[in-house]
């Protein structure tokens, strides 16, 4: 990188903390506790001489992507200076020294940044663009490194001077971290050779008959559908109250646990369960697995020799890759956050999250509409970024019960964008009449059948980006809360 040199200023100091989008009043150093803020005044004045160099555009088109506004820059002067670019840029104007000079001149600021002189000065700093690129990342850098300096002082002050609930407290200042990362997560476009290679690798996988990497959910007939979850999916199980929503969620927890095919390469899985204890989860699970009524259990009427089958399917959960959250009314960014560090911690290959209804939203959002638009954008963002799938169970509203038909997509409960952001989306609904499971139909796992004591289910597959809809016939097994597949032919609508 050439050498741009230094002007020559006095330190002024400031107080301990200044907000992240705070802006600078001149172009001397400020220091919090008598040190200075990390800046690059090289990186940023060589950014903006390639910025007004660059008469193709890209150096500008490169900001854009990655997302560089103003407050990037440390300096007022070249804050003043870029949102003057990004005004031509906005009208497609070529960001030479003489439109730039008359832009600033009609927002009055052009004397405050050197004059035409001063602008003329910038651009004789260097000699080429080529090096752009690399200012441009110092720039982003050091702005980062300025802006975790604010969140730091701002929990310190926060901290010291609180006065509501500790709780929103931390969720704010969770927030506020989570936000930090989220600038680092822009992507830059890529070649399209990458993702055809990408898709040549799975093509190739299913010419040779090797099994897709999706998750299986250890339901054949759907299985069959789907191909399995695939990574960086919003799946969406959604019913009316007492349907069996979370107990499908939890069959296929369970399912993928102690999968067979996974039993070598274990799948880490975290549940996030807003409505009930972890305990519940556990004793219906253990329960469920063991094929021992629990409402028998809690009564005293289960045989004494159930104990020691009870104590083995209990040791094998302990054992099981199962990480359970069940912390009410956690915020869109608790939950990523919480994510975030169990895939650090443990790895991650599937998050259930039961139900999205329960999510806290914005406080300050003017609907509960918006709410969720906002909780379901962030599903699936979260999603793509831990690239893992998300199973998001949802509420059905009651227009499906009153007309007497099978759920669709429309009765979603304050659905918002919640049918648009998910890849697939699977609702539960009763058998209609004249459509009833045959006893046989019903598979046999374990000792007993189950065929006499189950609710037919119908499991719709209302929408799936990537495959066909459809349906499957699924039992539910009441006393166990249990679902069985009732056929091995799913039906393609």
């Amino acid at each position: 990188m050439p050498s741009l040199g230094t002007s020559s200023s006095k330190e002024k100091s400031v107080p301990k903390y200044q907000g992240s989008g705070a802006k600078h009043q001149s172009s001397v150093k400020d220091t919090i506790e008598g040190k200075p803020l990390p800046s690059n005044l090289d990186a940023e004045q060589g950014l903006l001489a390639a910025c007004i160099m660059d008469t193709s555009g890209e150096v500008m088109g490169r900001c854009a992507e990655q997302a560089i506004s103003a407050d990037h820059f440390y300096h007022l002067n070249h804050q003043i200076i870029f949102e003057a670019l990004l005004d031509l840029n906005r009208d497609n104007k070529a960001a030479d020294e003489i439109l730039l000079a008359e832009k600033l001149e009609s927002r009055k600021q052009l004397e405050q940044v050197g004059g035409q002189n001063g602008l003329f000065e910038l651009t004789s700093r260097i000699d080429t663009t080529a090096h752009a690129t690399y200012w441009l990342e110092i720039v982003k850098e050091k702005a980062l490194l300025r802006r975790c300096i604010y969140v730091a002082f701002e929990i310190i002050d926060g901290a010291n001077n609180l006065q509501g609930e500790v709780d929103d407290f931390l969720s704010g200042m969770e927030q506020r971290v989570c936000e930090l990362g989220d600038d680092q997560n822009t992507r830059s476009s890529i070649h399209f050779r990458e993702p055809i290679q990408k898709a040549m690798g799975e093509i190739q996988k299913m010419l040779s008959k090797e099994e897709s990497d999706g998750l299986l959910t250890g339901y054949k007939d759907l299985d069959n559908l789907t191909n399995g979850l695939k990574s960086s999916e919003m799946i969406v199980i959604a019913a009316r109250p007492s349907v069996g929503k979370t107990s499908l969620a939890m069959n296929i927890v369970e399912n993928i646990s102690f999968s067979h095919k996974y039993i070598n390469n274990p799948k880490n899985i975290l549940v996030f369960s807003l409505e009930m204890s972890a305990s519940s989860l556990a004793m219906r699970l253990i329960c469920g697995k063991a094929k021992v009524n629990m409402n028998d259990l809690r009564k005293g009427f289960v045989a004494k020799n159930y104990a020691e089958k009870l104590n083995e399917i209990s040791q094998q959960f302990q054992q099981a890759p199962i990480w359970v959250d069940d912390t009410s009314g956690l915020s869109i960014n608790q939950i990523r956050a919480k994510a975030r560090r169990v895939k650090s911690r443990n790895g991650l290959s599937l998050i259930v999250i039961d139900y999205l209804q329960l999510i806290s939203g914005d406080r300050y959002s003017s609907s509960r509409e918006n709410e969720i638009s906002v909780i379901s954008r962030g599903l699936k963002s979260m999603a793509k970024e831990l690239e893992v799938p998300v199973i998001v169970l949802s509420q059905l509203n009651r227009d499906s019960e009153k007309e007497k038909r099978d759920p669709r997509l429309s009765d979603l409960r304050e659905s918002g964008s919640i049918e648009q952001d998910a890849d697939i989306v699977m609702l539960l609904g009763k058998e209609r009449k004249g459509e009833d499971i045959r006893a046989s139909d019903v598979s046999q796992t374990g000792e007993e059948s189950q065929a006499d004591d189950f609710e037919p289910i119908k499991l719709i597959l209302a929408k799936q980006r990537n495959g066909p809809t459809g349906y499957v016939n699924l039992a539910f097994v009441r006393k166990y809360t249990k679902f069985e597949s009732a056929q091995y032919d799913p039906r393609l609508n």
